[in-house]
């Protein structure tokens, strides 16, 4: 996308900024046709308020936005969709706030997804750079969490396993990283089984993406993302109001891709690997069944209690493969449970991990960037839950309690004690317009992992 900033204008505008407890102050400085004007717009100083000043001329001369005394990031996203089509300053306090993150803001409020419509929306305002903001970052978490809302929101009719692979390829070729694909039955020879159980019932053949980047005498920080394309349940088929929505569980995916687009493009001094699984989960005559015991890349066997639990499935041969580098940090990001979203709602992604230092780095840049999470346990007695009369491992426990805590258990089997771990349940998705957050696809904790890795290893 295009972000709405220029370097300088000799025409712009004054945006200010003022504060929820200084409006009163504010508003009796100004002269009394401008108060006249701001009571005739009904403002009362009300946090997200935005007044467009009028000039002498008649024309616009200025704007204010009232804030929170202790404003958040997103508190201005709205302004590229409340503000005239032309040129704005940014002029004000808005700590805090850096004016890094309040250009993040403005140019995730500007995103839109217009790739289906015949008319596009007409150009909108244009903001001057702020003196202080650090262009670079600010445009590469724009560009990033563009590019997963973007992916996310795209119908699967378009989004496929192939067309997930070449939005990685791309984007490796953009920042001269490499891609290696695998395709189909050659999952089976690369001893990759539940990837390729999952997706060989569907038309678009499964795959597993291996993205690499970065001197190899950096830390290893390895980024794992759920790809289901489409998910119907499988044989355990879902109702139709449970598959509404499922375009969006490639949303894992799209995040980590988004975390990786952030690390290549400001340079941080890591060897990154992004590993995603990408497949449909589809209903065919060859589709995997319920009770069927597959073997897994780890090489432990798991009996399938419901199809439609199959994104740690695709999960478990990516994250045994990504651990087997002992990387530094791992973090694997999947749409995986419902459990989760009913245990936090759709805004706050659950975070389980095997490494305190990792978890409490992670929760303390979510709140930094206004990227929030919740931590929740990986209680070890649920681990029976999990058990098989068959098999070594079962994919669901036999009850509805704790879900989201049993499905992380279900991947920690693949993770060795000893590589530092992240998993995150997320929704991926906003289910109404909010400032900055416009309804559609969530890059949700991605700017918290690039904080947390740019803190750790890009010093």
């Amino acid at each position: 996308m295009s972000l709405p900033f220029v370097d300088r204008s000799s025409s712009s505008l004054p945006l200010q900024f003022v504060g929820r407890s200084k409006w009163g102050a504010w508003l009796k400085a100004q002269s009394a046709a401008r108060r006249a004007w701001v009571d005739s717009l009904g403002i009362s100083g009300s946090p997200g308020e935005v007044a467009v000043l009028p000039g002498d001329d008649g024309k616009a001369s200025g704007a204010v936005l009232v804030i929170p005394d202790a404003p958040t990031l997103w508190d201005f996203g709205a302004l590229a969709s409340k503000l005239p089509a032309t040129t704005w300053r940014l002029d004000g306090e808005t700590a805090p706030v850096s004016m890094t993150d309040v250009a993040v803001a403005i140019g995730l409020g500007a995103w839109k997804f217009e790739r289906y419509r015949a008319t596009k929306s007409k150009g909108g305002p244009r903001f001057v750079w702020p003196a202080t903001a650090d262009k670079k970052r600010a445009i590469a978490i724009v560009e990033a969490i563009s590019m997963a809302r973007d992916l996310i929101t795209t119908p699967s009719s378009d989004m496929g396993p192939a067309e997930l692979a070449a939005a990685a390829q791309g984007l490796a070729k953009a920042h001269k990283a490499k891609v290696k694909v695998i395709v189909g039955d050659d999952l089976l020879k690369h001893n990759y089984p539940t990837i390729h159980a999952v997706g060989r019932a569907s038309a678009r053949p499964p795959r597993l993406i291996d993205l690499t980047w970065g001197k190899a005498s950096h830390p290893k920080v390895t980024l794992v993302g759920k790809g289901v394309c489409f998910d119907t349940g499988g044989l355990d088929l879902k109702p139709a109001t449970g598959m509404l929505m499922m375009k969006k569980d490639m949303g894992g995916a799209a995040n980590v891709l988004a975390v990786a687009s952030m690390i290549m493009a400001t340079g941080l001094p890591v060897r990154l690997r992004v590993l995603v699984p990408a497949v449909e989960n589809s209903v065919a005559g060859n589709a995997f069944r319920p009770m069927d015991v597959i073997k897994t890349r780890k090489g432990i066997t798991v009996e399938i209690g419901n199809t439609d639990a199959e994104g740690r499935l695709i999960l478990c041969d990516a994250l045994h493969e990504g651990a087997s580098e002992k990387p530094a940090m791992m973090i694997d990001c999947a749409t995986l449970t419902g459990a989760a979203r009913v245990a936090l709602g759709p805004d706050l992604p659950a975070l389980f991990c095997n490494d305190d230092a990792l978890a409490d780095s992670l929760i303390a840049a979510g709140k930094e960037v206004t990227d929030p999470m919740w931590r929740m346990p990986l209680f070890a007695p649920y681990r029976q839950m999990l058990s098989s009369k068959v098999a070594d491992i079962n994919n669901v426990s036999a009850g509805a309690f704790g879900g989201s805590i049993t499905a992380a258990l279900y991947l920690k089997e693949f993770v060795p004690d000893d590589v530092p771990w992240a998993h995150f349940d997320m929704m991926a998705w906003n289910n109404s317009s909010r400032p900055g957050r416009p309804e559609g696809g969530e890059a949700q904790v991605a700017r918290a992992i690039y904080r947390t890795i740019a803190d750790r290893f890009g010093k």
